[in-house]
């Protein structure tokens, strides 16, 4: 008879497991579609002749612009990125810093917060008529404010827990030595929070990379992203699935990089302060 310890094991590893086939089996049957033909998948076909036609058809043909919608998505979100952890860390650290007046510190993140749990696609009937209107829409700097504008909570809380760990000795110290506010931060505080720059920043940099529903109103073909030209092999009479699949996987390419590179930073980030 198997211990109870034993059976509970066995449980954990069997949730464990539906985990990751939940998680890894969607991408492996798309993986395995984007180097099918379109008649086999069509057919069902699990014996199939493997072919990179897929691939070479989203990023060389002159029918796709799959490679200009990657430097779209690119250029959007490095940019928003950066402007976030610029901004993010400033408004941060102030927060941190604003010992006379922790009421109002903690309404700006409440408020922070709020804004945070509100559906984007609320937001986009807004943005469109404000941008179509300052003659922004279809424009990547469109793109990049709205993106900055959705991570910009999610990064201050980030950077705050950040920000907290930090010992008071040290400002202390800092300050006798004759250290301004920006020196002290610049010198001495955010050395010390950088892998809470780069958990912030791969997180953001990612939901950047993968939005839709803001890319989908606010870009034409021009500045289309990555996740808009994948939803336009989808069209009124056809659905190319070889070809969307095929794009989807070099999508998943530069998140997932980043991904296994700052996977350590990110748990870090998203537990700092959980213990005390």
């Amino acid at each position: 008879m198997i211990p109870l310890y034993g059976r509970t094991a066995w449980i954990g590893y069997g949730v464990v497991a539906l985990a990751i086939l939940f998680i890894v089996g969607p991408m492996v049957w798309i993986f395995v579609n984007s180097i099918k033909f379109q008649i086999a998948i069509f057919t069902g076909a699990w014996v199939f002749e493997p072919t990179l036609a897929n691939y070479k058809e989203v990023l060389f043909s002159r029918r796709s612009d799959l490679v200009g919608n990657l430097l779209n998505s690119f250029v959007a979100a490095f940019a928003s990125t950066a402007a976030v952890l610029v901004v993010g860390s400033l408004g941060a650290y102030g927060i941190h810093r604003w010992h006379r007046r922790r009421l109002f510190a903690r309404l700006l993140l409440g408020w922070v917060l709020v804004f945070q749990m509100i559906p984007v696609i609320t937001l986009v009937g807004p943005w469109y008529l404000l941008f179509h209107s300052l003659g922004l829409y279809n424009t990547l700097l469109a793109l990049v404010l709205t993106h900055i504008t959705i991570n910009l909570p999610m990064t201050m809380w980030i950077m705050l827990t950040y920000f907290n760990e930090v010992p008071v000795e040290l400002h202390e110290a800092a300050t006798i030595d004759g250290c301004g506010d920006f020196t002290m931060f610049w010198r001495i505080v955010l050395p010390l929070v950088v892998p809470g720059l780069i958990s912030a920043g791969i997180l953001s940099f990612v939901f950047s990379w993968n939005d839709f529903a803001i890319a989908l109103n606010l870009t034409a073909r021009d500045t289309a992203t990555v996740p808009v030209a994948i939803a336009r092999f989808a069209q009124q009479f056809e659905i190319q699935h070889a070809q969307m699949a095929a794009s989807s996987m070099i999508a998943i390419v530069p998140a997932l990089l980043l991904i296994a590179f700052g996977q350590r930073y990110i748990v870090r980030g998203l537990t700092t302060g959980a213990v005390k």
